[in-house]
């Protein structure tokens, strides 16, 4: 496959950025997107050319890492995938394939792809996370908790923090982040003693951020790679209001 790539390069998050097109040839359709980057990278280094920054860690779908707006939708053309699953047979040949980083105030670019995505590990800080004591670990089933609770609390932990919603959403909204975070600590009882004072402070600090507001188009559940469904954002809100009134 010969294809033609506009690649957003940026020094960092005071500097202008611009589009610059490239050429790759031979590309093979088995390819993954992110080896067809390294591919590119590899011939910039041969010219004595800078390689285009962008992020990545496991190359498996799990970390989030890889946040790259492809062709207007973030990790690509495909769903439920992150940017490493994507492979170039979702493309054709002749192609030209647009590469942004995730355009959000609290995200700033790095460089050129690379965005700062520890706005959400300040979230994460202000909350997503059980500090009570627990004691010594407990046979698991002596805990009752209902299969529909369980399988709901195991479904919203399943989201990566990779920013696809942010990146999806007109206002930059980071509510299916935090509703997913919520939710997996509210639908146990674990999470339930700590369960006020958390969402108070995890929206709190969202808001504090820059985030926008969500204002339902369901954009972030229809781009989410881990299928994070917008219910999370129903409870986050009830359990934000039950806290706020209480």
């Amino acid at each position: 496959m010969d294809l033609t790539l506009k690649i957003w390069r940026q020094k960092d998050a005071k500097s202008k950025g611009k589009f610059v097109t490239y050429h790759v040839k031979d590309i093979s359709p088995t390819c993954s997107f992110l080896e067809m980057l390294d591919i590119l990278n590899e011939q910039l280094i041969q010219k004595n050319e800078e390689p285009v920054t962008f992020d990545h860690d496991c190359r498996e779908g799990i970390c989030g890492m890889c946040s790259l707006y492809i062709n207007g939708r973030p990790h690509g053309p495909d769903d439920a995938i992150t940017t490493c699953q994507l492979h170039m047979r979702k493309f054709k040949d002749g192609d030209t394939i647009v590469i942004e980083p995730w355009r959000a105030r609290p995200f700033p670019v790095i460089k050129d792809l690379m965005v700062d995505r520890s706005a959400f590990d300040k979230i994460i800080q202000e909350g997503g996370y059980i500090s009570v004591n627990t004691g010594a670990f407990t046979e698991a089933n002596s805990i009752l908790i209902s299969k529909e609770d369980a399988d709901l609390s195991m479904d919203a932990a399943a989201c990566i923090g990779c920013g696809a919603c942010v990146a999806a959403c007109k206002n930059a909204s980071a509510m299916l982040f935090v509703g997913a975070k919520i939710s997996h600590l509210a639908m146990l009882p674990q999470g339930a003693p700590e369960a006020k004072r958390r969402v108070l402070k995890m929206v709190a600090k969202m808001d504090e951020l820059g985030f926008g507001n969500c204002t339902n188009t369901y954009a972030c559940e229809a781009e989410c790679p881990k299928l994070i469904k917008r219910s999370n954002i129903a409870r986050l809100n009830r359990q934000f209001l039950t806290a706020k009134v209480s």
